[in-house]
């Protein structure tokens, strides 16, 4: 009977102790900071936001020069959101994404700074930062006043009998006697208990709104995403598969001939040193000839693939040698103060490869340009001549690298009037 009532003893305590340590714990407390500190950055926001849309607003009636004010309204938004992701993500762990931004193939410091600030994500974000005080007040009251009541209840047998009217009110009854005070103390313990559940359930509230407010955004945001990164992975298959058939035209139509070429000249060769070592030489050199000829190609075929040299030494080594075997003359500038990924890498050097063969077979130009410059996590590429123009998109060539560059997230763009030369722009995410 004692080993029974002991191990009933430590059953009960354990389940007290379950019970009691979600009151206790360090993700409830961080809950409870996490509301109350939105208030301050709530009202701070409210405050700055609110006038700054006001009198950008009211200066725009007179002159312009609320358009400068609004923009600064809508920066302070974007920052306001950063911080906020920063926010949830040390007081409540939960890791809320930027929005994505599109990558602009524009080089217009004025027209990408337009677009992030017209975007519909930047408009969600606004409306967080108008929205995050009078949310963090609601918010607020729910907490305190669960978690104030609750200590109320529990406490009040220590002070009922000071209160006015010699006990609590409660709807025109006076609480007294001890059956009422236990019943309530234990009505309130029940409340405590609960508070923990009810401040996470506020907090779990605040990020799902957060997160779409200034995050990822809402769920036909994420299916548009999918749907984008669907069409990049069958771009990438279509050119992958595109390559492959590639290689295998040159190889078939390249060096295969040449070594077939090769081994007959051998065998005619051999079959003549009796009889004619002269002759036998003669094509033992055409041999020769033939043999250069097919590693030559062969090796121009692994450059285009993969060249070593581009592992070893990164894109300056690599398109520089891409650029010496171009006939027409090309200056090549690279400013990458951190190597990128080698997908990126890749990627930056099979479209400056392809630009440049379609510059000799197709843009009578005299000269190119390739330049290569990495801006925090993307990577510039761009291709120029001073050829005929008239390049068209949309055709077999740059519809190919299109694909190639979408495949990672990239963008291509292609300007190229008649008579007025190319300019091929590629930005390449280069997060490494």
């Amino acid at each position: 009977m004692a080993v029974a009532g002991a191990g009933s003893g430590a059953a009960w305590r354990t389940v007290v102790a379950s019970a009691a340590r979600p009151v206790v714990s360090a993700r409830t407390w961080l809950a409870v900071i996490h509301v109350l500190t939105g208030l301050v950055t709530g009202l701070a926001a409210f405050v700055l936001v609110v006038l700054g849309t006001v009198g950008g607003l009211a200066l725009l009636v007179v002159v312009f020069a609320g358009i400068p004010v609004l923009a600064a309204t809508l920066w302070l938004c974007l920052q306001f959101a950063s911080a906020e992701r920063a926010r949830f993500a040390g007081l409540l762990g939960a890791s809320i994404p930027a929005p994505r931004r599109r990558l602009d193939p524009e080089a217009s410091w004025w027209r990408r700074t337009w677009r992030t600030l017209t975007a519909p994500a930047t408009l969600r974000q606004f409306g967080y930062a108008v929205a995050r005080f009078p949310l963090s007040i609601a918010e607020a009251i729910i907490v305190v006043v669960v978690w104030a009541l609750a200590l109320a209840t529990i406490t009040l047998p220590a002070y009922n009998g000071s209160l006015p009217q010699g006990g609590a009110d409660l709807g025109g009854t006076v609480l007294r006697g001890p059956g009422v005070l236990a019943a309530v103390a234990l009505a309130g313990l029940v409340l405590l208990l609960a508070a923990p559940q009810v401040t996470r359930g506020v907090a779990a509230a605040d990020t799902a709104i957060a997160w779409y407010l200034i995050g990822p955004g809402s769920r036909a945001d994420t299916s548009a995403r999918i749907g984008e990164l669907e069409q990049s992975r069958a771009r990438v298959v279509d050119a992958a598969e595109a390559e492959r058939r590639r290689i295998e035209r040159d190889l078939h139509d390249g060096a295969q001939q040449r070594l077939v070429a090769l081994a007959m000249d051998l065998g005619r060769a051999k079959a003549r040193f009796a009889d004619d070592p002269e002759a036998a030489r003669a094509i033992v050199d055409q041999a020769h000839a033939e043999a250069k000829e097919a590693l030559a190609e062969l090796r121009n075929l692994v450059r285009g693939v993969h060249p070593p040299v581009l592992t070893d030494r990164g894109l300056d080594a690599a398109l520089s040698g891409v650029a010496a075997l171009c006939p027409v003359p090309v200056t090549v500038r690279v400013d990458v103060a951190r190597r990128p990924s080698a997908s990126t890498e890749a990627i930056a050097y099979f479209v400056v490869a392809e630009a440049l063969t379609n510059v000799a077979k197709h843009s009578r130009a005299t000269r190119a340009q390739v330049s290569v410059s990495r801006h925090g996590d993307t990577l510039r590429v761009t291709i120029g001549d001073d050829g005929i123009g008239g390049a068209d998109p949309r055709g077999q060539g740059l519809s190919g690298l299109a694909d190639r560059v979408a495949g990672v997230d990239g963008r291509l763009s292609v300007d190229s009037p008649a008579g007025g030369g190319t300019v091929i722009e590629v930005m390449l995410p280069c997060g490494s």
